[in-house]
């Protein structure tokens, strides 16, 4: 497997998902990952035993698993001198810094850039945040709950306007992760621009802008038009384009029909919806009557899919040219044949010594499957680690009955 990292460390001290989950990714990516917790609690997200309404079991953490996998895991505590000592001398040895502190807590705690950069000035340093680094509120804290869903316009966006109140956001971490590959791309382009110039850089990425740029199209129309975008309720669709809509089977799944230019599609699609004879049709032979005509078309459509199960509809339309999708839930993905066949679910040994399924990272290298180990139990790697870059066990012993190392 191509470890396009291997070679490169990063420290990390951060917590919860946003930044580390791009350590993860550097991690998956071949790189030496030293996570840096807390001696006695660790990170926070440790204790988390609810996610999304559903009780967690600590020994398979989910919250913990997807964020840190791969990395080594370092108990440091970082607001003594012994603690604060021993963060610079594994500095000394990192390409990368990487955090999601708050700036006041990162000066508290003389690990800002200027601390971080006095032990190594060559090492990148990455920053995330809720709401930028810049500005009034780049001291104020945030979760992508508030600042990639509420803050950012995304929530919304997907909420239709029908309902009267806000939806809250159903995936816990979401704009986290998203965010997290948006620091190791960026992490990655500020190691090739130090290889060829050796400038190293600062990064900065917050959950805001992860947001408005995943909506960018959205949002630029919205400041050319001052109109903002809304999802449909359930069961409306915008008559534009009868191949671009939910239709529900017979047994209350979902089929979504995503042709959103029907040139070339119209009479293959027909034929695969059971309704052959509206390739003829003149209300929808050719794109732009079918456009004037969509509302007739949905109807008909509507009608067909209603007619046949949900099942049949995922077997039968896997030979239509045009784009559709099955409906499907999060759990349901976990046995899709395409997810499988392209290794986007990794199995490794649980903190329990049981199998515990994790996603594997998006990127693919030479069509190979990344490889992964589960995430570290707190301060498990911290002898290892310290006696790696020098320090005699004496020191380690001393800095321990300090409380400065787990």
């Amino acid at each position: 497997m191509s470890k396009v990292m291997e070679g490169v460390r990063v420290l990390e001290v951060a917590q919860f998902t946003f930044v580390p989950a791009a350590g993860a990714i550097l991690a998956d990516w071949g790189a030496d990952v030293i996570k840096i917790e807390h001696p006695l609690r660790g990170d926070t997200q440790r204790g988390f035993v609810n996610m999304g309404g559903f009780a967690l079991d600590p020994d398979r953490h989910p919250l913990i698993e997807h964020p840190n996998r791969g990395k080594r895991s370092v108990g440091i505590d970082v607001s003594t001198p012994g603690g604060q000592e021993v963060l610079y001398e594994i500095a000394k040895t990192a390409d990368v810094f990487l955090t999601n502190y708050l700036p006041a807590q990162r000066q508290r705690n003389k690990f800002d850039v200027e601390h971080i950069r006095a032990a190594n000035p060559n090492i990148i340093y990455a920053r995330g945040s809720a709401y930028g680094d810049k500005g009034a509120e780049r001291d104020t804290g945030g979760f992508d709950g508030t600042a990639f869903w509420t803050r950012s316009g995304v929530g919304h966006a997907l909420t239709p306007e029908e309902l009267g109140g806000a939806l809250p956001q159903g995936i816990p971490a979401f704009g986290d992760s998203i965010g997290g590959m948006n620091i190791a791309g960026g992490i990655s382009a500020a190691l090739f621009h130090r290889e060829r110039t050796g400038e190293a850089l600062e990064i900065d990425v917050s959950l805001l802008s992860t947001a408005w740029w995943a909506a960018g199209a959205s949002v630029t129309q919205g400041m050319e038009t001052g109109e903002t975008m809304r999802s449909l309720m359930p069961g409306t669709t915008a008559s534009v384009n009868p191949f671009m809509a939910n239709y529900q089977t017979s047994d209350g799944g979902t089929i979504n029909l995503c042709i959103v230019s029907p040139t070339g599609y119209i009479r293959d699609t027909f034929a695969h919806l059971g309704l052959a004879e509206l390739a003829d049709d003149p209300r929808f032979s050719d794109v732009l009557p079918l456009i004037e005509n969509a509302e007739a078309g949905v109807e008909l459509i509507a009608e067909a899919i209603r007619s046949k199960p949900f099942e049949y509809w995922r077997r039968h339309l896997k030979t239509m040219k045009g784009q559709w999708a099955p409906f499907q839930s999060l759990v349901d993905l976990g046995t899709d044949e395409q997810a499988i066949a392209n290794d986007m679910i990794v199995e490794v040994e649980g903190a329990d010594g049981k199998p515990f399924k994790v996603v594997r990272g998006p990127v693919q290298f030479n069509h190979e499957p990344l490889q992964t180990t589960r995430a570290p139990q707190a301060s498990e790697h911290t002898e290892l680690v310290l006696m790696e870059i020098g320090l005699e066990w004496d020191r380690i012993e001393e800095l321990k009955d300090a409380g400065a190392i787990a």
